[in-house]
């Protein structure tokens, strides 16, 4: 992952644990450790850098409390700790989680420990249930279900459907006319991509699938995309594009998925937020699969994480805010590339082999042809010879 300006790096490890096979329903289990680990080697400064950023506690009160009572006594906490709407913490302590001196103060059963990636840190995503192919290779790494469900519980209709497959992999034999799906469970919905271009990927031919423009657009755009927009007044009556609201699936907390710098999104969300920057190169999600296999050799992920912030007139940090904002925290680029070693190994049994394959192919027709055009001319001599 690295957050804004490209200078964080860190270091996830993808490999499954706790595999479990079922010969009976063909499937295979298995969890997915989360977490990462800070690379400084790759990164300009440290977990322990220090930033400005907004208050996650103090932003997320109006949204989680409406009632005018409860925002009075919470501003007295708010003041108590002088907390703003702004704060400064280093790096780790806002992937990872700190001890939010506000919350602190609430003298109830409240969480005091706030984080962007709190409490999923050093801990496991699943249980994943997936089909092992073995009596149907066209069902390969497809998901089951996912912590026993097949269905989200956060998206009615379609939109709650759990497709495809967590895409590290796909079913073998891919065309550029199919359309690849996978669940993203931090993201708790399911996504698709289309064939964007044939790429060399370390002399292995792969397709590169893409996220459409459309992935995040308002149900007025994309019709398919009704049954995301589960509220009416943030959204202006769901025609709001290039934000996705999840707090169904945060505990209440008002976080909005988009693209980084708010590609693809209403030109009022990104109008209130300066220094932005889209770019379609730089900040758009793809999947390079090799057709053949189905793996998935190189990937690019690439989110932002926003809040929604709302004026508050009881609570004295937020009472000047005029409007609603969708305040971009930090934005995401998960990437991952076969290693060196793997694409040699890969090339070697899977890449020269099919070349092999079609070489004797072209050689076993070439023959045929030139069989075939021998035994036209030797008929159409004997028949010459007969005539005469």
């Amino acid at each position: 992952h690295h957050i804004p300006n490209s200078r964080w790096y860190f270091v996830r490890y993808l490999a499954k644990k706790n595999i479990v096979q079922d010969p009976k329903t063909h499937t295979v289990s298995f969890l997915q450790p989360k977490g990462a680990i800070f690379e400084p080697s790759l990164s300009v400064g440290t977990e322990n850098d220090t930033f400005t950023v907004l208050n996650l506690a103090v932003a997320a009160a109006p949204h989680l409390y409406p009632s005018a009572f409860i925002q009075l006594i919470l501003n007295v906490f708010i003041k108590r700790s002088k907390s703003s709407m702004f704060q400064k913490r280093t790096l780790k302590e806002l992937l990872w989680g700190y001890t939010d001196p506000f919350l602190n103060l609430i003298p109830y059963s409240t969480p005091t420990t706030v984080g962007m990636f709190y409490p999923h840190h050093n801990t496991s995503d699943g249980v994943y249930k997936v089909f092992s192919g073995k009596n149907d290779a066209s069902k390969v790494a497809i998901i089951d279900s996912y912590k026993g469900k097949k269905n989200l519980p956060y998206w009615p209709s379609y939109c709650g459907m759990i497709n495809g497959t967590d895409g590290a992999s796909f079913p073998p034999f891919i065309e550029k006319t199919r359309v690849l799906r996978f669940f993203a469970s931090e993201i708790c919905r399911s996504f698709y991509a289309v064939f964007g271009a044939e790429v060399n990927l370390k002399g292995i031919p792969v397709y590169r699938f893409i996220l459409p423009s459309m992935t995040f657009a308002s149900p007025l755009q994309n019709p398919e995309n009704r049954c995301f927009c589960t509220e009416k007044i943030i959204s202006k009556n769901c025609t709001l594009y290039g934000v996705l609201d999840i707090s169904k699936c945060k505990e209440g907390k008002p976080v909005y998925i988009s693209l980084p710098h708010f590609l693809h999104a209403s030109p009022e969300i990104a109008k209130t937020i300066e220094g932005l920057n889209p770019n379609q190169e730089e900040h758009s999600t793809y999947l390079d699969v090799e057709p053949i296999t189905g793996f998935t050799l190189r990937f690019a992920q690439r989110l932002q994480i926003n809040l929604l912030v709302k004026p508050a007139r009881i609570i004295e940090a937020l009472k000047n805010l005029k409007q609603n904002y969708i305040v971009p925290v930090l934005w995401l680029n998960e990437t991952g590339t076969i290693s060196d070693e793997k694409a040699e190994m890969f090339r070697k049994q899977v890449t020269e082999k099919i070349n092999l394959l079609g070489l004797v192919e072209m050689i076993l027709l070439s023959v045929g042809v030139v069989m075939f055009i021998a035994f036209m001319i030797s008929y159409c001599t004997c028949r010459s010879k007969k005539v005469n």
